[in-house]
């Protein structure tokens, strides 16, 4: 077996049992007659106890199968395991995915990845159907990337890869290989069109890739009013103490207004959310911040205590001499009345549940786009029957050699403290702005668009700046190559079983 460079943090999920409890409790469930069908046993057995909509799948109702025999026919009459499973998801479910190696997947939960540091849109500039009006947009290279080092910046556009013109159907194979030349393209603002140049670039995907999810951290000062701009990029529990050294930061630079750039956060882990909330609003450990909601038959088994989530006084961070112990640290909260969060369709899960969580006690208001409308949690499953299929690095031994394939499927919903959880079509803005490919900016500078409506909406001054996309916004697609897995909740606590 073998073992992860980095053990990954987020998607962990532990069980504590009573003295009368083995642990979760399922109804008898058939067993195959033959061992041929291992990956699908698997994947039955594990969506058919944790899946929140169990119930709503005929293929995986407890009384599906009459027989053993008729299970394993079951099972053996889709031989590929990819889809096996996808038969097996709920019509609704956009975001269940999986990987044959739980080590690649668990590692892009930690946000390392292949990655040469480049995402951008894909964009038809006329939307009239021409392929060869395809264009690769540049919104954001990672820091400490090979595309950093190259010289690519945030607005630069390219044509092709390798002389040969992006069109539709061609555009996720040219920018799938490891190494591959991009042709630039000149932007014509004036009539809104792309030349074609000669100048080109070549970019290397390196192995084991992480990103800092705290992109970029500044003090505004505008007319004596500190601002402060966190542009956080994923919510990677790895980054907690980092996160926190920089609300303590904002403090004694003394900000009283808080500008949250999550237009490109995929979410990530649900404590890291917790946190977050916490150092935007208070460390009342008595408020309720969400409350999860599971299938029918987990739910009455976690206890009522462990459901809840509250806003937290304290951030847990490994012990750099025992990593199997946690020491805290106070945490730093600027105990804001609002906060001004930019957002678009790739703002996702831990995104919009940090959201839906503040809205009952501040003023949430968002600049940019409708959201993506991923409101369920998951977490990591793996051929483990003894640890009920739920990953964890104390139990990786456990994990069945013949069988390496891990599924994040969605097991439940987080709801706020009243209640609220329904926005599976997205949190839409308060003021509308949709980003211009032709006049990108550069991340927090005063003059970048976004960054300068919400300055604008903070000193209440009217704002001249609305939204000018390319011809139709329909051509604007989200492309994210070779970037750690997105629209993710992570349920990432222990839970206690115990009576409701």
């Amino acid at each position: 077996m073998k073992k992860l460079l980095l053990i990954p943090l987020i998607g962990l999920l532990l069980f504590s049992c009573s003295d009368d409890d083995d642990g979760i409790q399922n109804v008898d469930t058939p067993d195959p007659t033959t061992n041929d069908v291992v990956v699908q046993n698997f994947m039955w057995q594990a969506m058919n106890l944790w899946y929140f909509w169990q119930e709503e799948v005929p293929d995986l109702a407890d009384d599906r199968f009459s027989t053993d025999q008729e299970y394993t026919e079951f099972l053996q009459d889709e031989s590929d395991p990819e889809t096996f499973l996808q038969d097996l998801l709920f019509q609704e479910d956009r975001f269940t995915f999986w990987n044959e190696d739980f080590e690649v997947l668990l590692n892009s939960l930690s946000g390392i990845s292949k990655s040469n540091g480049l995402q951008g849109f894909n964009v038809d500039l006329t939307a009239d159907g021409n392929d060869e009006n395809r264009f690769y947009f540049i919104r954001n290279v990672v820091p400490g990337s090979d595309a950093e080092a190259k010289g690519i910046k945030r607005g630069d556009v390219f044509w092709g890869v390798d002389g040969v013109q992006f069109t539709s159907s061609n555009f996720s194979n040219l920018l799938a290989p490891d190494t591959y030349t991009l042709n630039f393209g000149r932007l014509d603002v004036e009539n809104r069109l792309v030349e074609r140049t000669d100048d080109v670039v070549t970019v290397i995907k390196r192995e084991g890739f992480q990103e800092n999810p705290i992109r970029l951290t500044k003090t505004i000062d505008v007319n004596g009013q500190k601002i402060g701009y966190l542009m956080f990029r994923q919510f990677n529990r790895n980054f907690d103490k980092e996160l926190n050294a920089v609300f303590g930061q904002f403090k004694s630079e003394g900000v009283t207004d808080l500008v949250l750039d999550m237009r490109y956060n995929g979410g990530g882990s649900v404590n890291t959310s917790r946190l977050l909330a916490s150092m935007i609003y208070g460390t009342n450990t008595s408020e309720l911040y969400i409350r999860q909601r599971w299938n029918s038959k987990i739910q009455p088994q976690i206890s009522e205590a462990n459901l809840n989530d509250f806003f937290a006084d304290e951030v847990r961070i490994p012990d750099p001499n025992d990593p199997e112990r946690t020491i805290s640290e106070p945490l730093n909260s600027l105990n804001l009345s609002r906060v001004f969060v930019l957002g678009t369709s790739s703002t996702a899960s831990a995104s919009e549940l940090l959201m839906n969580g503040l809205d009952p006690y501040i003023e949430v208001i968002h600049i940019g786009t409708t959201t993506r409308g991923k409101n369920e949690f998951s977490i990591s499953l793996v051929d483990n029957p003894d640890n009920s299929f739920v990953y964890s690095s104390s139990t990786e031994d456990g994990i069945n050699p013949e069988n390496l394939w891990i599924i994040q499927p969605l097991v439940g919903r987080n709801e706020n403290s009243v209640g609220f959880f329904d926005y599976t079509a997205g949190f839409p803005p308060d003021i509308e702005l949709v980003e211009d490919v032709f006049n990108l900016g550069s991340f927090g500078e005063l003059d970048e668009p976004m960054l300068a409506r919400a300055i604008d909406a903070i000193l209440g001054i009217p704002s001249k700046r609305t939204s000018k996309p390319f011809s139709d916004p329909k051509g604007l697609e989200r492309v994210e190559f070779d970037v750690p897995q997105s629209d993710l909740m992570i349920l990432d606590k222990p839970i206690h079983l115990g009576p409701q």
